[in-house]
């Protein structure tokens, strides 16, 4: 066995998963991997998570200049493999009624979790088997709202690891937008990007941030959708959606995680379910200025789909993924709406000079 495998064979050992049959994961976008155990009519899931495998995450006083300076984590705020992250947040959000897997077993230095399996009803498959959309929906949504309701500490301290949960601030919305200007229209279109280029984007973007602060900021797990959400029926209320994949979380505004929702790179959402939706999640969270949230939602649906077009383009020429490229169409369709909006008319015009072939990717 491997050096990994040793150290995999004796944290299960000594959690009394020793013995179990191991079944890995389909492989998703991080550099963590994933299997599921069996031992009789038990089942858990082990999370493996080496140290060392991403660029650090940021330290809590880092200025946007060290956070630049030690990589790309650090500056859009990213866990990356650290699992005091992913540790801290699970034992609050359990603690509080929301069904995160319950921890099983931790070894953080060492990189590794063993988790309760909450199944495969993730949300895209139980829709298409038969489940009924907008219950499912509005489960996630009411989630999603009593998630905001809640407060969380900013420092956790769990199973001997500390994580502070930061703000989503400018230069971390800022550094993820720049993933579109660096591989989609520089990499993907081929089109290169003058230092004025970014200056006005940058600039542009810088712009159309402050409306982000009408709402009071809550927790946003940042990785909301229906692919990341597990439907768990026998369970009541918001803990019916099950939750994984949410160790980026930040304080930020309360339309993030609805917009990564409503508009989802993975499958469509319908204009009227997503309306709905929107409007449901308004009551329920508490919120009453509608023109306010749904400027903000535009906004974090731009930045957020910015970023993705840009993730996307990197899968597929930096790490061999060329299936993200498939869902450009549908990411672009959702950019383009979202930048419709009056509070993003300059970022607007900027992005048709910089890409115009978003419309003709859109209607692909």
């Amino acid at each position: 066995m491997s050096d990994r495998e040793i150290e995999i064979a004796t944290f299960l050992t000594n959690a009394g998963w020793g013995e179990a049959r191991q079944q890995a994961f389909p492989g998703d976008a991080s550099t963590r991997s994933y299997r599921r155990l069996f031992r009789g009519t038990e089942t858990a899931v082990l999370m493996n998570a080496p140290a060392q495998a991403e660029a650090p995450a940021c330290p809590p006083e880092a200025t946007p200049g060290q956070r630049a300076a030690l990589g790309y984590n650090a500056l859009a705020r990213l866990a990356g493999p650290n699992l005091a992250a992913f540790a801290g947040l699970t034992e609050e959000l359990t603690a509080r009624g929301f069904s995160a897997p319950r921890l099983l077993a931790a070894d953080l230095p060492g990189g590794l979790l063993l988790l309760e399996d909450l199944g495969d009803d993730l949300f895209a498959r139980a829709i298409p088997a038969g489940a009924d959309e907008t219950d499912l929906y509005r489960h996630g949504v009411e989630a999603l709202a009593a998630i905001y309701r809640s407060s969380f500490p900013s420092e956790l301290r769990h199973h001997g690891g500390t994580w502070h949960i930061l703000d989503y601030d400018g230069p971390a919305l800022l550094a993820e937008t720049e993933l579109f200007l660096d591989w989609f229209v520089a990499r993907h279109l081929g089109r290169d990007i003058s230092p004025a280029d970014r200056d006005s984007w940058r600039a542009a973007w810088s712009a159309v941030f402050p409306a982000l602060q009408t709402d009071a900021t809550g927790l946003a797990l940042r990785d909301y959708h229906a692919e990341n959400l597990l439907w768990l029926p026998d369970r009541e209320g918001p803990a019916r959606a099950g939750l994984i994949d949410y160790q980026d979380a930040l304080f930020a505004h309360p339309a993030y995680d609805l917009v990564s929702l409503l508009e989802d790179a993975r499958r469509d959402v319908a204009p009227e379910l997503a309306r709905a939706m929107k409007a449901h999640f308004l009551k329920a969270a508490h919120l009453s200025d509608a023109a306010a949230f749904d400027a903000a939602y535009a906004v974090l649906g731009a930045q957020r789909n910015a970023k993705i077009l840009g993730i996307f383009v990197r899968l597929a020429i930096r790490d061999g993924k060329p299936k993200y490229l498939g869902l450009l169409p549908r990411v672009a369709r959702h950019f383009l709406t979202d930048i419709s909006h009056p509070a993003l008319s300059d970022v607007q015009a900027l992005i048709h000079d910089l890409a115009p072939e978003l419309e003709e990717l859109a209607g692909g």
